[in-house]
């Protein structure tokens, strides 16, 4: 049996107004909840919304992670990933549908901080940013170094300090830096990026990128993206120093080489330039080893060939000798050579007389006056064929011409509407209008009667 319609103030309710209070209800007894599950159907719209689905082995919610609070988050959720949420019931109105609103998410079982490592250890590495094919040589005396770092921290002191020690002048140029918190990232990749710019005015050999030791979170700038892409992309070589011995970052992989500590960083440039010096008075030893050896040799030598040289003065009057004979035959050479070209001389002018351009000249004039006669004479006989033929042709057209027939007294007749031709006499009726054209006009005439040649 049908109850009968009652207004609202009977207790029925609108879907609109059933949807409101039913949000109303939820969001006011679960203001935050801790929810943990899987996440599934993951996806991230142009807006930049977190939309995916919470779920475990017996049942699932819908859940978004509006794009306000997601930008803090250090890694990027995944599909099958087992997550923690902060986050509060919602209803929306539209569809009916209740959902979780994030607020804060964690991975379970493993911290934010170190899945983001993994996760951008993964991607930079699968780029390439981290293949040794692509890092630049460290050079071996290096004199000229930028370090960027904290100008208060523990790090400058320990390297400037081994700077200090060391025999051997080395430049130290120092871009301060924030190397902890939300602002660090920003100023380490502008250090960075400014030292290349600079780079051709200081001529920088080296540059170190460092800090003291701390936790994940202190050293978390040095695992930032734009961090390691700097250091990737420096043209200096460059020097990651993080931390203690145990700490490993995303700088260190894509620095071009990476030093447990500052002062590790530090005594390996010192090192360098103590291999370098101890290199150069190796070679200085041995050069001068050579040197000493290769004067021996050709002292020696000369005195070897002192003993079997000939008197300057004998070698003089050789050479007199030889100079004379060479001269001799020179000058004979140089004399046959002028008879030859003088024979050729007289032939080349006996040719040339009888190769006279003038005379060419002259036969080759009469011959042109005789072709260009030869051919006026062939032009006018075409001409003159091709007139005859014109008359002809010209005679045969005006035979044939209408207009030739109208001068020997014919006529021809049309019908004056329509102008059609009129070759028949039963074509016309009487009373009906015609032209007629004569040799030297036309006439209009108007039909009386027509009959045909057998009845006059």
């Amino acid at each position: 049996m049908l109850l009968p319609y009652h207004d609202e103030e009977s207790g029925i309710l609108t879907v609109s107004r059933l949807n409101q209070q039913i949000k109303t209800l939820l969001e006011s007894h679960f203001p935050f909840v801790w929810v943990q599950g899987e996440i599934s159907n993951f996806r991230v719209p142009s807006s930049g919304h977190f939309y995916f689905t919470l779920k475990d082995e017996r049942s699932q919610i819908s859940a978004v992670f509006f794009r306000q609070q997601n930008r803090f988050l250090r890694f990027l959720p995944q599909a099958g990933m087992q997550v923690i949420c902060q986050a509060r019931v919602g209803v929306y109105e539209p569809k009916g549908e209740y959902q979780v609103i994030v607020e804060v998410m964690e991975p379970a079982g493993v911290g934010a901080l170190q899945l983001a490592f993994e996760q951008l250890k993964k991607k930079l590495e699968a780029e390439g940013l981290f293949d040794q094919a692509r890092k630049k040589p460290l050079p071996l005396c290096p004199q000229n170094v930028c370090i960027v770092t904290s100008r208060t921290g523990a790090a400058i002191r320990d390297i400037l300090k081994i700077f200090q020690r060391s025999p051997y002048p080395i430049s130290a140029t120092i871009l301060p830096v924030a190397v902890q918190g939300p602002d660090a990232r920003f100023e380490i990749t502008e250090a960075i990026e400014a030292a290349n710019n600079l780079s051709r005015i200081h001529e920088w050999d080296l540059m170190i990128v460092t800090r003291g030791g701390g936790s994940i979170e202190d050293l978390w700038p040095f695992n930032e993206e734009m961090v390691a892409r700097a250091i990737a992309g420096s043209s200096i070589p460059t020097i990651s120093a993080v931390g203690h011995e145990i700490d490993f970052t995303i700088s260190d992989l894509a620095a071009d080489l990476r030093m447990p500590t500052p002062s590790a960083a530090a005594q390996w440039v010192v090192g360098g330039l103590e291999k370098f010096h101890r290199d150069l008075h190796g070679c200085r030893d041995r050069m001068a080893q050579v040197v000493r050896q290769r004067v021996d040799t050709l002292y020696l030598k000369l005195k070897f060939l002192g003993s079997r040289i000939i008197h300057p003065q004998r070698r003089l009057e050789d050479l007199r000798l030889l100079l004379d004979d060479r001269l001799e035959r020179i000058e004979r050479a140089i004399n046959r050579r002028i008879e030859k070209c003088s024979t050729l001389c007289a032939h080349l002018g006996d040719r040339l007389l009888y190769l006279n351009p003038d005379a060419q000249i002259q036969r080759r004039r009469a011959e042109l006056n005789r072709e260009c006669k030869e051919l006026m004479l062939q032009q006018q006989r075409i001409f003159d064929g091709c007139r005859l033929e014109f008359e002809q042709a010209a005679s045969r057209l005006e035979a044939l011409s209408p207009l030739g027939v109208l001068n020997r007294g014919y006529s021809i007749t049309y019908k004056a509407a329509g102008r059609k031709l009129v070759r028949k006499f039963s074509e016309v009726a009487p009373g009906e209008k015609v032209m007629v054209q004569l040799a030297d006009g036309l006439l209009e005439c108007c039909v009386e009667s027509s009959r045909a040649d057998d009845e006059r």
